[in-house]
């Protein structure tokens, strides 16, 4: 969770390009291109910024997993100094060297980063589909299936926001998200080839994260052995 929590919060700066690309965030406004986009995009904001947290009120979905980080024992420390640094106006990169943030989860948001500075709409509406939206809850499912009901009650928050993240991404978000990048894409074949360029390097990017996470806990295991 500690290495993960990175891909919780770059998450929100894929969709905050989105938002600010397919929606008018500008004073004066003006309507948007595609209502239908807009709309999408502004459901998923909603739900991702301030969601439901299960304690009658209403919390970020990073605020969520950070919540149960707490909860379950995690460390929070490196995370709360990067996003500290981050509000400072700090730069990522120097934000994560000043917090010490694992190497794989930099090399994964820096992938994120590098498409979003690109600002190819194509391939951020394609990095947040085949990267996020269509790909996570069908692993979440897994997790929480296997969640161990003798935890004592330090998963609960953790199983909300698994919970929280299934509902909404595989029912809702996912196929919005899908007919979003078709609209995008639309017949262009060029476009679909970014598309399908940003689709690839972020599962890359995925599993390079997730080799990362595997090499730091059995190396912990092996310390503590």
């Amino acid at each position: 969770m500690e290495h993960h929590v990175f891909a919780v919060w770059d998450f929100m700066s894929l969709l905050k390009l989105l938002q600010r690309h397919l929606t008018c965030v500008d004073v004066p406004w003006v309507p948007g291109i595609d209502a239908q986009a807009c709309r999408f995009v502004n459901e998923i904001v909603l739900a991702e910024e301030s969601d439901e947290d299960g304690q009658g009120g209403y919390a970020s979905h990073f605020e969520l997993y950070q919540r149960s980080m707490t909860q379950c024992g995690a460390d929070t420390t490196v995370v709360d100094c990067f996003l500290s640094a981050l509000k400072a106006g700090v730069a990522v990169p120097v934000a994560f060297e000043r917090a010490n943030v694992p190497l794989a989860s930099r090399g994964f948001v820096l992938q994120t980063f590098d498409i979003i500075e690109r600002g190819r709409l194509c391939a951020v509406a394609s990095a947040f589909t085949f990267g996020r939206e269509d790909l996570l809850p069908a692993v979440f499912q897994r997790i929480v299936d296997s969640l161990n009901v003798e935890s004592g009650g330090k998963l609960e928050a953790f199983k909300f926001y698994l919970e929280r993240h299934i509902g909404l991404d595989g029912d809702e978000h996912g196929p919005m998200a899908q007919h979003l990048l078709q609209s995008l894409c639309g017949s262009d074949e060029v476009l679909w080839q970014e598309a399908e360029q940003a689709a690839v390097d972020s599962l890359t990017a995925r599993r390079a994260l997730w080799d990362g996470i595997h090499a730091a806990v059995h190396s912990l295991s092996q310390t503590s052995a």
